[in-house]
């Protein structure tokens, strides 16, 4: 088996170096290190490591432009931060960042950081790696992803939530799923969100896959529900 390559993001290069060493000695890892963001994405995008580990509070580059950087040159492999206190509240909403996998406030045990990173790997290896057929597209629910097209493809970036709601839909297979079930499925029975956060998101997700958003021909309306027009 291929040694796994983790790139870790961190203005500490001391630290960086003590890490590669660590996580060398524990499994077959090939770590890269970048102290900074711009370098980091000029690397990954040659060659996308299997986990990222990242600094909450890089000079050059805030961790949420980082991530988005990352999702826009379509890299979807896993990222911990490593938040320093203070950093956790100016991320924003974890949750709902795409891709984020988990995080640790500093300073942390080795023994965790190694753990979330072998769990990390273990959900990439066991991501579906079928695209699902939505109408035009093929949705690659791992990316985050509707690709449509032969040859130089047109790529539909989604966020999580867009992303949830299109894999659960899809799952149903043509069957109407109403509201309260979608909004207990994507977001969780106790979160509190309301219908209108549900209608918003299913607004977004018609302006950017429907040719007439306000006629939607695959993302349909239907009463008490939503459903995928296959």
């Amino acid at each position: 088996m291929p040694a796994k390559r983790i790139a870790i993001v961190d203005r500490d290069q001391k630290f960086c170096e003590t890490l590669s060493e660590q996580l060398g000695l524990c499994d077959d890892y090939v770590c890269m290190s970048f102290g900074d963001a711009a370098s980091a994405l000029a690397a990954i995008g040659e060659k996308e490591p299997d986990i990222i580990l990242l600094d909450g509070g890089l000079s050059d580059m805030s961790a949420q432009d980082f991530h988005e950087a990352l999702r826009e040159m379509g890299v979807d492999a896993p990222v911990i931060f490593m938040m320093r206190q203070g950093e956790f509240d100016a991320l924003g909403d974890l949750a709902d960042l795409t891709g984020i996998n988990d995080y640790l406030m500093r300073p942390f045990r080795f023994a965790d950081l190694l753990a979330q990173v072998r769990a990390g790997l273990r959900l990439r290896e066991g991501r579906e790696e079928d695209d699902i057929a939505i109408g035009p597209y093929r949705f690659r629910p791992a990316a985050k992803l509707l690709m449509e097209g032969d040859g130089a493809e047109q790529k539909i970036r989604l966020t999580e939530k867009e992303s949830d709601i299109l894999k659960f839909l899809s799952e149903e297979e043509g069957q109407v799923v109403s509201r309260e079930v979608l909004l207990a499925e994507v977001w969780g029975y106790n979160s509190g969100v309301t219908t209108h956060t549900l209608e918003t998101h299913i607004y977004r997700l018609r302006q950017k896959m429907e040719r007439d958003p306000s006629s939607a021909e695959i993302l349909v309306t239907e009463a008490g529900g939503y459903r995928l027009a296959r």
